[in-house]
């Protein structure tokens, strides 16, 4: 398996790879990147893997310098799964001048995590934007956790006519139900054993013995601080209708110091 840092040496390794399948991370990877790199693996005969901690989608006082970066670690799994290549450019390769050409997602990038997190949807699509266009590859594939990321990034590559399937791979999660993610490692022994109650919670949303906003009132009477919990319909997350029977649970909440976020389809 072969790294590289620049554009010019990732586009003459794909020469050599034919058509390829992108996962594009953060690093600091887990089982549920891994099995991503899997799924990828299903849908062409050779992976892609970028790590890039993108500046552009971290609001002002969140955890952009000291998000894990592991590279090397990061490395070793990948090879481990089958990944061909790994791109890993720091921010002088993506952004070599400041990035004042944004892409401007859709209405639904200010609702739910965008909401609570204003901007954060124009750093994600203008970044994968970025990555697919140096990657070029046949498929990608992200996971259903960042639902409503999955959601934009869908129809952002829709609405480009580009000519990339989007393939969405199922949450991982720990033996308790907690969602596997890099900021997981945030959380104290006793936050982590507290952690699993938002599956719970809206997993009794999902079965309907649970109104959204009484999830988000049980989840405050816990201690946590929510932000949401609301069902949409999972093909554009708009409000679900009576006739509309494929829903998502989406909810972000803090326990602590650290937010978590998830989603679960009914």
């Amino acid at each position: 398996m072969r790294v590289v840092h620049d554009i010019a040496s990732l586009r003459r390794a794909l020469a050599e790879l034919g058509p390829v399948a992108f996962v594009p991370t953060m690093g600091n990877l887990h089982a549920g990147h891994l099995s991503l790199v899997r799924l990828a693996l299903r849908h062409a005969g050779a992976v892609v893997a970028s790590i890039f901690v993108n500046r552009l989608q971290f609001l002002p006082g969140e955890d952009f310098e000291r998000y894990p970066r592991t590279l090397e670690r990061d490395r070793e799994l990948l090879a481990a799964e089958g990944a061909a290549l790994v791109f890993a450019p720091d921010e002088r390769v993506l952004y070599p001048v400041p990035q004042t050409y944004l892409v401007r997602p859709s209405p639904l990038a200010e609702e739910l995590e965008g909401r609570f997190r204003p901007g954060f949807f124009h750093g994600v699509a203008t970044v994968v934007l970025k990555l697919l266009n140096c990657v070029q590859p046949a498929a990608a594939v992200f996971g259903k956790k960042d639902y409503q990321q999955l959601v934009i990034v869908r129809g952002m590559v829709r609405q480009f006519d580009l000519p990339i399937e989007i393939v969405a791979g199922e949450t991982v999660r720990e033996a308790d139900g907690l969602a596997m993610s890099s900021r997981n490692a945030y959380l104290s022994p006793t936050e982590r054993a507290e952690a699993p109650r938002l599956y719970r919670t809206m997993t009794e949303v999902a079965a309907g013995r649970l109104a959204a906003e009484d999830a988000l009132a049980a989840l405050a009477r816990a201690g946590w601080q929510p932000d949401y919990v609301e069902v949409r319909r999972r093909s554009d997350l708009a409000l679900p209708q009576r006739a509309d029977r494929e829903r998502v649970v989406l909810g972000a909440a803090r326990v602590g110091g650290t937010r978590l976020i998830d989603s679960l389809e009914f």
